[in-house]
């Protein structure tokens, strides 16, 4: 069994074993028991009871939260002419079309934390999908990333749009701010992203929905939240 350290079981310590808490505690004792040295993340982990190998129980798609992430994201934009200077303009970090897909095949350069292309450019990105794919930097129009409003696009990654997907297990993930936020901040954004999650729940679900919510922060213990504390 793994040995943890003297702050993790005094983390620990502070949470009762198997109880699940109110939202509002949860976010409070999130707080309470980060014990990063930095300012770390909060992250919600979401159980549900879907059966991945069904095409429409595969959740994918983006939320803007309403208090960003608290991290700059690096966006580089795939685009020409019209579309490549609105890209600019609303501050995307890189813009360009073959030259940079070029350097990212040639030099193995990937400065940036997410791609946004126009679909005219899509069919040139398709031979570096194998590069792209397994570091999540595909542009997909279900995430919003491929697109003909690339300034939107732009603009609420740089507001603090976070992707989300289901894994094959049925479980989603996702940051939704820093220890350093409020508590109020860190409520609203764990709202956004539940209300999310509940709005695309597939059809063909039968029964409950979501069987498990917790929240953790980077290194810290996780806490079990009520599943009635949201919405259904």
């Amino acid at each position: 069994m793994k040995q943890r350290g003297k702050k993790y079981v005094e983390a620990l310590g502070k949470i009762e074993k198997g109880k699940g808490y109110t939202k509002e505690e949860a976010i409070k004792l999130a707080k309470e028991t980060s014990i990063s040295k930095f300012d770390g993340s909060v992250e919600v982990a979401v159980r549900l009871n879907l059966d991945t190998k069904k095409a429409d129980q595969q959740l994918r798609g983006a939320i803007v939260l309403p208090h960003g992430t608290g991290k700059t994201k690096k966006v580089l934009v795939i685009a020409k002419g019209d579309n490549a200077k609105k890209a600019e303009e609303a501050g995307a970090d890189y813009v360009g079309d073959v030259d940079m897909l070029e350097k990212i095949e040639k030099e193995n350069w990937f400065d940036f934390d997410v791609m946004i292309a126009t679909p005219d450019m899509m069919p040139l990105l398709g031979k570096l999908g194998r590069v792209l794919g397994p570091k999540g930097l595909m542009p997909n129009p279900k995430t919003g990333t491929v697109t003909t409003d690339v300034a939107k696009a732009v603009s609420e990654v740089k507001a603090g749009r976070v992707e989300y997907r289901t894994d094959s297990f049925g479980n989603v993930h996702g940051i939704i701010g820093k220890v350093s936020f409020t508590e109020e901040q860190l409520l609203d954004n764990l709202n956004a992203f539940m209300a999310t999650i509940l709005k695309v729940k597939p059809a063909s679900v039968k029964g409950d929905y979501i069987k498990n919510v917790a929240i953790t922060t980077t290194m810290g213990p996780g806490i079990k939240i009520l599943v009635n504390s949201f919405d259904k």
